[in-house]
């Protein structure tokens, strides 16, 4: 079933839809060679993510970090928040949003934010909104 820019931009899509289990988790590192990951160290994150219509398959599936990289997970969920926000008030097709999270997704948060490098927590707090 498709997904519509309706789906996801009523409030608490994302709950209703946010179900991976633990051994798709474990499958996702072993696909990529991530042994006995650290305790929150990654988040098994969706390339496409649930707000922008992506789904669950392990195909958009990968492991994220949370730090030790400049563009973490933390910078990638700000691109997220901001895509959402888009789509939901007309601003980007949902389509031309997931085209650009899921082929570079560095490249996107640079032309969204207007930078070339993260944005310090803060600025990138005050650009983020409730997740649905």
């Amino acid at each position: 079933m498709a997904v519509s820019k309706d789906d996801v931009c009523t409030p608490g899509y994302t709950k209703k839809v946010r179900s991976v289990p633990a051994s798709l988790k474990r499958r996702v590192f072993a696909e990529y060679g991530v042994v006995n990951p650290p305790l929150r160290a990654y988040e098994v994150d969706h390339l496409i993510s649930l707000e922008l219509g992506g789904s669950n398959s392990i195909r958009n599936l990968w492991p994220q970090p949370y730090s030790g990289l400049e563009w973490n997970a933390h910078v990638k969920d700000a691109l997220e928040d901001r895509l959402h926000v888009m789509v939901c008030n007309g601003d980007i097709e949902m389509s031309a949003a997931q085209d650009a999270i899921s082929t570079d997704w560095i490249a996107a948060y640079k032309l969204y934010f207007h930078t070339n490098a993260p944005l310090p927590k803060r600025q990138r707090q005050r650009h983020r909104k409730r997740r649905t």
